[in-house]
Order: structure tokens, then sequence, then C-alpha cells
């Protein structure tokens, strides 16, 4: 429904009792799905916010960004949204959560390879 759309048409479809608000960003489509009641300018905003984050962590974001690095771009959306609500509008407090998260990942992945050097070694 959204990729038949014209490109100067609105950027919200009824579906199934619900909404979908959409918007386009060079090849990438970002959709969220809300109620008839929620307000659609605020979600569009919220769509915007998460790919303005995306493009400051991955340097302007593509589709292979998101493919390779989907929990990267999950983390990211948690940070940002809890219960579909708007959790974060700092991009500097998101960025600066994401790059400590990062940290913690990089810190396991060098004691999982000391780990498994040790091992190595005692099993020789």
């Amino acid at each position: 429904m959204i990729l038949a759309r014209a490109p100067k048409q609105s950027n919200f479809v009824e579906w199934r009792g619900y909404k979908v608000v959409y918007k386009r960003y060079a090849s990438l489509f970002f959709c969220m799905c809300i109620d008839q009641d929620d307000n659609e300018l605020e979600t569009l905003e919220i769509i915007h916010h998460f790919v303005e984050i995306l493009d400051r962590y991955f340097g302007s974001v593509c589709e292979l960004d998101l493919i390779f690095n989907f929990h990267k771009a999950y983390y990211i959306l948690d940070e940002i949204l809890i219960a579909g609500e708007l959790q974060e509008s700092s991009k500097k407090t998101v960025a600066r959560l994401i790059a400590a998260q990062d940290s913690l990942v990089e810190t396991a992945k060098e004691e999982a390879s000391s780990l498994s050097n040790i091992i190595a070694q005692a099993t020789k």
C-alpha cells in the first residue's frame, strides 16, 4: 500500500482500524502503526528523531547498516521509545547511552577472547 502511493500524498494510511504513519528517507521507509486517536504528527517527529540518531551513529544510515546491525538499530529504538511513547528526546543522551552499550559489548568480547586463550593454553 505504501510503496504504491505517490510522493505527494500524505504520510498517513488507514489500515485495519489503525493508522500507519510512514516517512521515506532516500530508499528507506520507516513505518509506525498507531491507534486511530494517536497523534500522527508526533509520530512523524518520532520517526524523524529516530532517523537522525541512526544517521549520527552510522554516518548516513543505509539499508545495509540496518540489515547487518539490526540489533543496534533496535537498541537505539529501545532508548527512544517505551511502550510506544517517546522516552528520550535528547540526541546527546541517546548517543551517550549507545556509546556506553558499545563499550560494554567490546569489553565482553575482550573478556571472552582472553578466557578462550586461557582455556586453550590450559588444554595443551
